[in-house]
Formats: C-alpha cells, structure tokens, sequence
C-alpha cells in the first residue's frame, strides 16, 4: 500500500488573514475529546466562524465562493501554540491539502506533513499578491508545485520554500512513518529478531 506521491497540489484557493494563528483558533480544545479525527473538518476554526448562538459570522472558509478551496493562504506563524495533532486533522478533513503561509510552527508543520498536506513558505508580498488574484476570480486555479518549489496561477508564478526532508519526504511518497512501518512490518520484525528484542 505505497503512499500517494504529492509532488503537486492544485486547486482553488482561500485567504485567511493574520499571523500567529494558533492550533487553539484552529480547532478549539473543546472538541478534541473525539475518539477518532473523522468529524473534526466541520469544528476548523470553529469559534471564529461561529458567534455565541452558532451563526456564521463570515468567516472566509463560509464564503460560497470560495466553496470547496483546497489551498488556503495565510500569514506568519501559523499553527503557533499547542502540538495538538487535531489541528491538521482538521483541516485535512475540512479539504485542505496545501498550506501557503510566511512560516509556520515547528510541530504543526511536522504534523501537516504526516498527513501529506504540504506547508510551503512564500513571502508575504507574494501571498497578498495571490489572494487579490482569488478575490478578483475565486475559481482561479492555483497549483503549488512542491518538487519544482513553485506556486504558478495562470501566467504567474512564485518561489516557495520547503525543507529538504519534507520535500523529499512528500515527492517520494514517505510522508507517514507508521504507514512505512506497516508497510515494512516483515522487514521490522526480522530486524528486531535478528536483534534479539523477540
């Protein structure tokens, strides 16, 4: 069961403005108490979407057209705040499959890549630059090319930086480590028989 190789992701796109974007903002710690991640996309930036009574307040991940956006946009620092492994697991869920921002959380980024979401770097003028391009067109096909360390649109494009080791985790197909150990389970198992360990 080799994993996807995610050497580019393409699609629609959605800006959500601001830095030091917490996992707390993310998914707030009320509905993590759930035994698996499956319902975690509907609870994504749960209470800045929602008031007090659970009306949408207009957030951009309800705006109709950007309905269906698998890239979002942001700005520095995002993830910031607790390792929580919810945080991408709600994104993912919610149909996020690439992240474009000024920098992120070391934890967050590591745990977005086990999950094969690519978080790719890009400057601030270069992000603000997109998102005008996706206000003006919302259906505006953004592809971010993680092997080639580009995001192109139309007849534009951009640098994007990634780790070496993410990048090569990702294009490859290695991105989930328990999913290499299970895939691998006979080869581990001679190992650690040939260590003594069983």
């Amino acid at each position: 069961m080799a994993l996807a190789k995610v050497t580019q992701v393409a699609g629609t796109g959605v800006y959500v403005p601001g830095s030091d974007i917490d996992t707390d903002r993310i998914i707030p710690a009320r509905f993590m108490k759930c035994v698996t991640f499956d319902g975690l996309g509907e609870y994504a930036f749960y209470d800045v979407r929602y008031d007090k009574d659970g009306k949408l307040k207009g957030h951009p991940l309800d705006d109709p057209r950007f309905k269906g956006a698998g890239i979002l946009l942001s700005g520095s620092n995002f993830g910031c705040g607790s390792s929580r492994e919810h945080a991408p697991q709600a994104l993912y869920r919610f149909g996020i499959r690439a992240v474009i921002a000024e920098s992120f959380a070391e934890i967050f980024f590591g745990n977005c890549t086990t999950l094969g979401i690519p978080c790719v770097v890009a400057s601030g003028t270069d992000i603000r630059m997109l998102a005008a391009e996706i206000e003006r067109n919302p259906q505006l096909e953004v592809t971010v090319d993680v092997a080639a360390g580009r995001v192109s649109f139309e007849d534009q494009d951009f640098p994007i930086s990634v780790p070496d080791t993410a990048r090569e985790a990702l294009t490859t197909g290695q991105w989930d480590p328990i999913a290499g150990l299970l895939e691998n389970k006979e080869a581990v198992h001679q190992r650690m028989t040939a260590l003594g360990w069983v």
